[in-house]
């Protein structure tokens, strides 16, 4: 009886598992534990997406609102799939010059913060210009950039939503890049850091959560900037075209098709700045360190 007791006594330690943190539990499945959590963040918007639809269509019926007004979301569905074809390629062609437009409008501001953080002066001068440009109409923008750089090239469409861009993506990524804590800046200085180890180790992580919430702000305003330009002028089959075409036809519905096709590739551009946010920020930390 003493034997088996100590026995037990002595195995019982070794049976009890203690629970696994849950840190250990994310590691052992990150995929797993990344999918639930998108489901889970984008269900709710799917239930109101599809009660905002039904309210529509049933608003529709009961105030017997005109279809030049408002078309049901019936009728919006069924012309898309009759034109998507043409919606199909004209989301090519729009989404070509946003894309092209809004990497062109990033890469300017990113250098232009750049600079404005190696040389404090820059910034004064250019921080007042970026707004200026921001403040202006894209539709006065646009008729400007058509006349220099001609109507059949997207050249000027791609100016226009590089110009819309800029300004978002230049203000907060220049935010970022100054707006760094002194103890960070102390502790490289007594490295001996040179500019270029300060920049890498702290100002451009320090940077990056700012840059990227500014890059969801310019993904779906190069959509905007893009269908705006597209109405005075450009190749033909993009989808402001179609929109300004069908509406002139009267086919609304067709109309709003196209721009159910824009709001798609707007959504399609911020999801892949989601995407990008979690690949970048994925257990990051603005700790400064000498390698």
């Amino acid at each position: 009886m003493t034997t088996s007791a100590a026995r037990s006594t002595t195995t019982d330690p070794a049976v009890t598992e203690a629970p696994a943190p849950p840190d250990a539990v994310g590691a052992a499945a990150p995929w797993g534990g990344g999918i639930r959590a998108a489901v889970g963040s984008i269900w709710p918007a799917i239930v109101v997406a599809v009660v905002a639809l039904a309210l529509w269509e049933l608003a529709v019926d009961v105030f017997r609102i005109d279809k030049f007004l408002i078309p049901k979301p019936s009728a919006i569905g069924v012309a898309f799939v009759e034109s998507f074809p043409a919606i199909v390629d004209g989301l090519g062609r729009t989404g070509y010059v946003a894309v092209t437009g809004l990497v062109i409008g990033v890469v300017l501001a990113v250098v232009l913060a750049l600079l404005c953080t190696r040389f404090r002066p820059l910034a004064t001068g250019l921080t007042p210009l970026a707004a200026a440009l921001a403040a202006t109409p894209i539709v006065a923008l646009a008729p400007v950039f058509f006349k220099w750089f001609g109507q059949v090239e997207p050249t000027a469409k791609q100016a226009v939503v590089a110009v819309v861009v800029l300004f978002p993506v230049f203000v907060s990524t220049s935010k970022g890049l100054l707006q760094v804590q002194p103890v960070h800046l102390e502790l490289m200085r007594t490295y001996a850091a040179g500019g270029w180890w300060v920049l890498r180790e702290v100002r451009i992580p320090n940077a990056l959560p700012y840059f990227l919430t500014s890059l969801k702000v310019a993904a779906s305003l190069s959509v905007i900037a893009a269908i705006v330009a597209e109405y005075f002028g450009g190749e033909q089959g993009t989808l402001g075209g179609i929109i300004t075409q069908s509406a002139g036809l009267s086919r609304y519905d067709r109309a709003w098709a196209a721009v159910l096709a824009a709001a798609l590739l707007g959504m399609a551009l911020y999801a892949l700045v989601l995407l990008l946010e979690r690949l970048l920020l994925r257990g990051s930390a603005p700790t400064p360190s000498l390698r």
